[in-house]
């Protein structure tokens, strides 16, 4: 359970996310945690339950926690 900075000054950060199974669930948790303040990008992948997030700084768990609920789904951890 561990994010990675990497030479480029940003964080990358592998979740869980609990529920996804096609790409219509990939786009809305997309979507939903791309609107979180400081995020760069999102790729969610639902065969694999995981979403990536590159962000400039760390991101508040609460505050992932929030928008994959609001997405209909739920964070199962960090991967």
């Amino acid at each position: 359970m561990t994010a990675q900075t990497d030479t480029t000054g940003s964080v990358t950060t592998v979740y869980k996310v609990s529920g996804m199974s096609c790409g219509h669930c990939e786009g809305a948790v997309s979507g939903e945690i791309s609107q979180i303040s400081g995020v760069r990008s999102v790729t969610a992948v639902a065969s694999a339950g995981e979403v990536t997030v590159v962000s400039a700084t760390p991101l508040d768990d609460e505050a992932v926690r929030a928008a994959v609920d609001e997405a209909g789904f739920e964070l199962a951890g960090k991967a």
